[in-house]
């Protein structure tokens, strides 16, 4: 047999040595096309009102964040490069960012709280209605552990709720014999209970509105700005306007919920009721823990 049938035997009977295994190949480099979709992607996230079940290329492109670990580590790198954290990339909260402090996309509350007024006792004020409608909304840890949760709120809910706290706090203060102005270093809420206690819930105005400055008024602002942002959804007019909380409400109150003012007023104890009420628990006979004593409100100096 000649070289040549006796090379080709050997192949057509399978003992020819087999080829080389293929080696894996790489993976595919990153295009300007791909930066421009994940730059696009972010632009997504910082339209907090848009959601991805109502535009089919943003929908794509959080297909491509979850199904892609190259797209996704861009699109990541692409946010951390504008100074932006990613708070959450599903479906229902889309692509969920919140600026870092750094962040030209920042929002300040404490430029929104001095727009809102230059008296600093109105900046407490607004600071404290951020931190009662979060805490109404979610007044439970396993609340903001669920995804499904929705948090109900209404404008006289949350204020009835902070004058709850108020008495409780005064209660508090004479129960410590101490019923004069506190300490500065005193916790935010011990610090500042009386002036939202001293504060007109509404006032009026010569055609029924309700005064800026009046608790009420600053509730209004508070969850006005939060509906703009996102957060919140108007669901309806009754007891000053009535509100629901979104995805990303929640994921943005995951992120401040170890505040100790935050702890602060929940301590005092929050039953939610569905109608957007809320009460306060009876005390506990057992001692409450103390809060760090220079723990303030946002905004609060």
């Amino acid at each position: 047999m000649s070289e040549y049938h006796a090379e080709h035997a050997d192949a057509w009977s399978g003992t020819a040595d087999p080829a080389p295994a293929a080696e894996p190949s790489a993976p595919a480099p990153v295009t300007p096309a791909d930066a421009a979709d994940a730059a696009r992607l972010v632009s997504f996230g910082l339209q907090p009102k848009l959601l991805p079940a109502r535009d089919a290329e943003y929908a794509e492109l959080l297909r491509r964040y979850r199904e892609e670990p190259a797209f996704a580590r861009l699109a990541d790198a692409v946010a951390t490069g504008l100074g932006l954290i990613v708070l959450e990339v599903s479906t229902r909260a889309g692509m969920a960012v919140t600026a870092g402090e750094d962040s030209v996309f920042a929002v300040r509350m404490g430029d929104y709280a001095r727009r809102a007024s230059s008296d600093s006792a109105d900046r407490f004020l607004h600071g404290l209605a951020h931190l009662a409608v979060a805490a109404m909304a979610f007044p439970r840890p396993e609340d903001l552990a669920d995804n499904g949760y929705i948090g109900r709120i209404t404008v006289n809910g949350v204020d009835a709720f902070v004058r709850q706290a108020c008495r409780r706090l005064e209660e508090r203060a004479e129960e410590h014999g101490d019923n004069t102005d506190p300490a500065t270093e005193a916790p935010g809420l011990e610090a500042g209970w009386r002036i939202y206690a001293r504060r007109s819930a509404t006032g009026a105005t010569k055609d029924a509105r309700r005064l800026a400055g009046s608790t009420t008024g600053i509730i209004g602002k508070a969850v006005a700005f939060l509906t703009d942002s996102g957060f919140l959804q108007r669901t309806g007019d009754d007891a000053g306007g009535a509100y629901r909380t979104t995805a990303r409400y929640q994921l943005q109150v995951r992120d401040m919920a170890g505040g100790a003012a935050m702890a602060e007023l929940l301590e005092l104890g929050v039953v939610p009721v569905s109608d957007g009420t809320a009460t306060l628990l009876p005390p506990p006979d057992a001692d409450r823990p103390e809060l760090a004593a220079d723990e303030g409100l946002p905004f609060h100096a």
